[in-house]
């Protein structure tokens, strides 16, 4: 331990004197407060009579108190409460000083008031105005290629991120702070002005010389970052962000970790709120099966399930890759978790029953499927329904052999009203979900939403290259429109659906509003730091079986409440179980199906499915 030592060094030599020249300045500016700034000459004499008695004292406390332990340029609120407390201290001991030792000076009582304030306000401002100039005013000189930025914000986040900014090695140093409330309009934070409006950005980056905006506001409402960042982007300015609310909570990542802004950050959603008690009640300490578990929903079903501790996470998929890549991350993460890596195929009866029979889940979540649309629609359709249908029929009826608690599988927005085989086979797994609850054992819960942003049937990982290969993006309509959330927003109101489902019911989810895939691609190529005319937009024409606008709900079907503000229940029509048996035994035939027929078939059990009429002629 090092120890503060009694020889000044010339930096402490240079504060003492300081501290020396501004008690003499507080005194001697009390008197001339005291007489009106017109100092009498008798009472100038009386006041350096008591200063040479004053001074000595001063400066005593002050070396007692430790003021020149602290280093000016991180002056804080503990450095001035020992100012106070030192010149505190010195108010009540110069007047038992001037009576003790029968000074021969008259001090005025207004003098021995006005002294100690005047000393707070020098000493203390002083080292303010220094800590201020050192980190703000010469962080372009000190830091050469630092770049000024303004600061969207003027909270607690935009307070540390000014502080970070200070002291770390960031090449970038605050020049303003913008925020909608009035309230903050020309206040300082850590030296740095509020100098207006959100919706001001572009005329204060123009006044300011800015080409970077740097968005403080982790928890703010993601349509605000969406209209600050298209402000932005229309005017040509970067936009960067501090981590989410919820890395910067758990410590994971610093204010100062400065990142790109990304599609997320601009079409995600608030947070979900989850009743975490009763998510421990069904997960932890509980044995849980994911299918699917190497694709994007499947994953991250098993990232939110593993922070819940269960005892057991059983992960079945036919990819030996992602079943690998899943482990590995889970091992690191999660290194306490026990992990069963179960490679199959879903339609594999045999392999099914014999994971279930072997690990007794208590929960299943049957992620696994093919969802694209495309894909599915011409050359794959009958692998799309022994998949997609067959596969949950078969998960289905092992976990009720087993007796599984719940069997929660995912379902999608295509399924409403469908026009693609993709939708109407996920149609169908639901029914089979409907069809297969009894009034005990197993509880069948399908959890409905749209697409997510980032999974690998999404348009933005296309997006992503096509920008990067510098165009064009192709779009396959203008006014083609999807719902969007996040995979984690998903993957957790799966979770909270699970919770809530009592068997038979499907869950949807509320999917926000619905975004024009043209003004995502628009956004994209903004983000990606080009502009339209450099990267273009084509469009192609609408792919087989899509349709222009997604729906969540059928026609005739109407939606109930929950207790959560996310999830609505659909009230569907009931499935006819009589289909059920007639459909398997058309499923387990081993040869291959005509597309035409294939369509023919899902549109008997699928009335409100609408193909395109010309495969089926």
């Amino acid at each position: 331990m090092k120890h503060f030592s009694s020889r000044p060094n010339s930096r402490i030599l240079a504060i003492i004197l300081h501290d020396i020249f501004a008690a003499i300045l507080a005194w001697l500016a009390a008197y001339w407060l005291r007489f009106n700034l017109s100092l009498p000459p008798q009472y100038a004499d009386d006041a350096f009579a008591a200063l040479i008695w004053v001074l000595p004292l001063q400066a005593a406390v002050f070396w007692r108190f430790n003021l020149y332990r602290g280093i000016w340029r991180f002056a804080s609120l503990p450095d001035l409460q020992r100012i106070v407390l030192a010149v505190g201290l010195t108010a009540l001991l110069v007047p038992v000083i001037l009576v003790l030792f029968q000074v021969d000076a008259l001090v005025p009582r207004s003098v021995l008031l006005l002294d100690p304030l005047l000393l707070i306000l020098i000493m203390g401002g002083s080292r303010l105005t220094y800590r201020i100039w050192k980190e703000q005013r010469l962080a372009a000189l000190l830091r050469p290629n630092s770049k000024p930025v303004l600061v969207a914000g003027s909270g607690e986040t935009a307070d540390s991120l000014l502080r970070e900014l200070a002291h770390s090695s960031v090449t970038l140093h605050a020049v303003g702070l913008l925020d909608d409330s009035l309230d903050q309009r020309g206040r300082l934070v850590q030296g740095i002005p509020v100098l207006g409006r959100l919706d001001e950005v572009t005329v204060w980056a123009e006044k300011m010389g800015v080409e970077n905006i740097v968005l403080a506001l982790p928890s703010a409402a993601h349509g605000v970052r969406r209209r600050i960042t298209q402000i932005c982007s229309d005017a040509g300015l970067n936009v960067m962000t501090v981590p989410p609310f919820e890395d910067l909570v758990s410590g994971k990542l610093a204010v100062s970790s400065l990142r790109r802004i990304e599609l997320d950050d601009l079409l995600g959603r608030d947070p979900v709120q989850l009743d975490n008690s009763g998510l421990h009640d069904l997960l932890t300490d509980q044995t849980v099966l994911i299918t699917g578990a190497g694709g994007s929903i499947g994953s991250e079903l098993c990232r939110q399930i593993a922070r819940f501790k269960p005892s057991c996470l059983v992960l079945l998929d036919q990819s030996e890759l992602a079943m690998y890549a899943m482990e590995q991350e889970l091992s690191q993460r999660f290194p306490d978790l026990r992990i069963v890596l179960a490679v199959g195929d879903i339609i594999n009866a045999a392999r099914v029953r014999q994971v279930m029979a072997e690990h007794r889940p208590t929960v299943v979540f049957h992620a696994a499927a093919y969802k694209h649309v495309p894909l599915m629609e011409n050359s794959n359709a009958w692998e799309a329904v022994r998949n997609n249908v067959l596969g949950t029929q078969t998960v289905a009826a092992a976990a009720q052999e087993c007796g599984v608690g719940k069997f929660v599988m995912i379902s999608t927005d295509k399924a409403v009203n469908p026009t693609n085989v993709m939708g109407a086979t996920k149609r169908l797994a639901e029914m089979a979900c409907q069809a297969m609850q009894q009034p005990e054992g197993t509880r069948f819960i399908s959890v409905r939403f749209g697409n997510v942003l980032g999974s690998s049937g999404s348009v933005i990982p296309k997006f992503q290259k096509q920008i990067a290969a510098g165009g064009p993006v192709t779009v396959t309509h203008p006014e083609i429109t999807r719902y969007f959330m996040s995979i984690p927003e998903a993957a957790q109101l799966v979770l909270q659906a699970g919770l809530m489902g009592k068997g038979g019911e499907i869950f949807v989810l509320d999917m926000g509003e619905p975004v024009k895939i043209a003004e995502l691609a628009k956004l994209m190529i903004q983000l990606s730091g080009e502009d339209e005319d450099s990267i273009l937009i084509e469009y192609s024409g609408l792919r087989p079986g899509e349709k222009l606008y997604e729906e969540l709900l059928a026609d005739d079907e109407s939606t109930l409440p929950t207790s959560h503000p996310k999830l609505r229940v659909a009230k569907a029509r009931s499935a006819d179980v009589n289909w059920q048996t007639e459909c398997l035994t058309w499923m387990a035939h081993p040869g291959i199906r005509d597309e035409t027929a294939v369509k023919r078939q899902l549109k008997i059990w699928v009335p409100e499915y609408k193909p395109d009429l010309n495969s089926l002629k």
